[in-house]
């Protein structure tokens, strides 16, 4: 059973409870629980209309950047009717990812590359669908009721949902911040035809604090509440396709999947726990990988070096756009002979970047030479737009 799709005739455990068919919306819960959700909410299908109202004015002003899939399903996101005319009620589920150390302390190791929390472990995408698939299943066989699962790839929108189910609420980062687990849920959702009593919304406890806001490298917020995407950190290094604008270059630092500051610096983060469930466990390697090694990678190294992580689907040629701004930004000259084999590369993303960051680390007069000699080859006009 993939996201979005029925449930029917399907083998598997049924939901355990004293009395399941009596208490579903108990049951339920219990048994996310025991499948190793941290916190689960329901909320009703009829959704407030002002979230739907703040999407469209987002897409209307090109918040978006590239991410032309939130606008292609813009009105099937606005409510979950939209998408699934039969939907009575929506189950939400959280799965807590918090780190056991500040994600930030990274940020003062040049010679390292950043990596969002999110991303140090297993795709999370693939560690949520299999629990939802159990719990999806099993409510189907039990309550004979019809299902469909999301998580995060489909046009739903999880974070109104979490708050009309009581899991949080949306902070002025405009991310999902919970009272017991700060800033630090995944979430996925269960779409079913069973009626279930939705749990009480939560309410905003934002309050004046404005941290999230005042932390951001590239002022990405113009407005509490509001996310300018074109700016974000994590938007520039995972969803934009093309050279990131150079006015934001500098401000990446050594961030090259994500960022995190907006996020950790939450205070409600004092109440959360790290995470627990094991698929999430990062690897050493992945949370403090090395620049130099990481600007080698040609692209079946990188499969191998990423399988199963988020970071996989970024591609080899953006990940390595984003080490060689990273590089850039160090200010150590010694990267320069792995820069150079770059200038050559197949891509000319790759071979753009490699020029923005020799550029930044040799000395004027070489770089002059070296590019003198380049611009007799190369035929890009991206590229030809970076040596000049």
């Amino acid at each position: 059973m993939g996201p979005g799709s029925r449930c029917r005739a399907l083998s598997g455990p049924r939901l355990t409870g004293d009395t399941p068919t009596e208490n579903p919306k108990a049951a339920i819960r219990d048994r996310a629980l025991a499948l190793g959700f941290d916190a689960v909410g329901f909320a009703p299908a009829d959704q407030d209309h002002k979230p739907g109202e703040r999407l469209i004015e987002f897409l209307n002003g090109g918040g978006h950047g590239d991410m032309g899939w939130l606008e292609a399903r813009a009105e099937q996101r606005r409510a979950p009717r939209a998408l699934w005319p039969e939907v009575k009620s929506v189950i939400v589920v959280g799965l807590n990812y918090g780190p056991e150390n500040d994600p930030l302390e990274i940020l003062s190791k040049p010679e390292r590359g950043a990596i969002s929390v999110y991303a140090r472990g297993r795709d999370y995408h693939d560690v949520i669908k299999k629990k939802l698939r159990v719990l999806a299943r099993e409510i189907h066989q039990q309550y004979e009721a019809e299902v469909k699962l999301f998580v995060d790839t489909a046009p739903v929108m999880e974070k109104p949902l979490a708050q009309s189910a009581g899991l949080g609420w949306q902070g002025k980062h405009t991310n999902l911040v919970s009272r017991q687990r700060g800033s630090w849920l995944f979430l996925g959702e269960i779409f079913t035809t069973l009626e279930l009593r939705e749990d009480t919304p939560e309410t905003d406890h934002c309050g004046s604090c404005s941290r999230c806001l005042d932390i951001c490298p590239t002022k990405a917020f113009p407005a509490p509440y509001r996310l300018d995407a074109r700016r974000c950190i994590s938007y520039l290094t995972i969803e934009h396709k093309g050279p990131i604008p150079h006015e934001f270059r500098e401000a990446i630092g050594n961030r090259i999947f994500g960022c995190d500051d907006c996020l950790a610096v939450c205070p409600w983060n004092r109440f959360a726990k790290p995470r627990t469930a094991p698929e999430l466990e990062p690897h050493i390697e992945k949370i403090w990988p090395r620049l130099g090694d990481l600007v080698m990678l040609d692209d079946t190294a990188f499969r191998d070096v990423f399988a199963g992580s988020s970071i996989k689907r970024l591609g080899r040629d953006r990940f390595i756009r984003n080490v060689l701004i990273a590089i850039g930004n160090s200010g150590d000259a010694g990267y320069r002979t792995k820069i150079f084999p770059l200038l050559d590369d197949q891509s000319p993303l790759v071979r753009g970047s490699a020029a923005w960051a020799l550029k930044k680390l040799v000395n004027p007069s070489e770089f002059t030479k070296i590019r003198d000699s380049r611009l007799k080859s190369e035929t890009d006009p991206e590229v030809l737009r970076e040596w000049a």
